[in-house]
């Protein structure tokens, strides 16, 4: 499921410059809008209830926390993306090309969420007087004034490509080997921030075993409360969201 490019490396290259101008609070002064750090946060809150049911269950609870904490919330992924700057030539040498065209999605979902936060970020700031607290209807409003559905759906695909991508490229024989044999030379490199990705992605999807269904949910609730947020459903993350507001 992995958007396998010619090139992955190359595309690898692309996608951090990508990422890096979004961060660049140079480039990008609304990196300092004061909506954007508790809209991050309030969409961290937002997965944590979505994930609920993962998270309860022992077998996907890893692969739940991973997506948590690695792949799609707000955390800074900064460190591991200069990471794999620094030893993005020495990758395309030793990683399979499906595990690098994953990376690409991985930093390439980021970037596009960031973009995403940046716009969001705008338009509470249009909308909300100052220090007013994020609610469901603000957030809906926010989300419906940015717009970009089709960017919207590409965000949706890219977690779907990523996690199969993941489980499968981290199954491939000889990858557990690697990231073992790899731990002492990452900490030497000072890479370390790129190794624990992996690792844990890499324990992650081994607990979790056929990744299919718990990819399949992601896709078909996340798909559904962007076009109930779209529809202007006075509910779109489920009836009983009060907690949020």
């Amino acid at each position: 499921m992995a958007t396998v490019a010619s090139d992955p490396g190359a595309r690898v290259a692309r996608c951090l410059a990508w990422h890096r101008a979004l961060h660049d609070p140079v480039r990008e002064p609304r990196n300092r809008a004061p909506w954007l750090k508790p809209l991050q946060a309030w969409q961290a809150a937002r997965l944590q209830r979505s994930f609920a049911g993962f998270l309860r269950d022992p077998r996907q609870r890893p692969a739940a926390e991973f997506f948590l904490s690695d792949l799609y919330g707000p955390h800074d992924f900064s460190r591991r993306d200069a990471d794999l700057a620094r030893v993005a030539p020495m990758m395309q040498r030793l990683l399979p090309r499906p595990l690098l065209a994953t990376l690409a999605d991985a930093i390439a979902l980021g970037a596009l969420t960031h973009a995403f936060d940046l716009r969001m970020a705008q338009a509470l700031g249009a909308q909300r007087p100052p220090l007013a607290a994020i609610d469901v209807a603000a957030y809906a409003e926010a989300y419906r004034r940015v717009g970009l559905p089709r960017l919207r759906a590409r965000q949706i695909a890219l977690i779907d490509a990523v996690g199969h991508g993941l489980a499968a490229a981290l199954r491939l024989p000889g990858v557990a080997t690697l990231l073992r044999l790899s731990r002492g030379p990452a900490r030497a490199a000072g890479v370390e921030a790129l190794q624990g990705f992996l690792e844990r992605g890499q324990a992650a999807f081994a607990a979790l075993g056929d990744a299919r269904p718990f990819l399949a949910r992601i896709r078909r609730d996340e798909t559904a409360v962007m076009q109930r947020l779209f529809a202007g459903d006075p509910a779109p993350f489920g009836p009983d969201w009060h907690a949020l507001d």
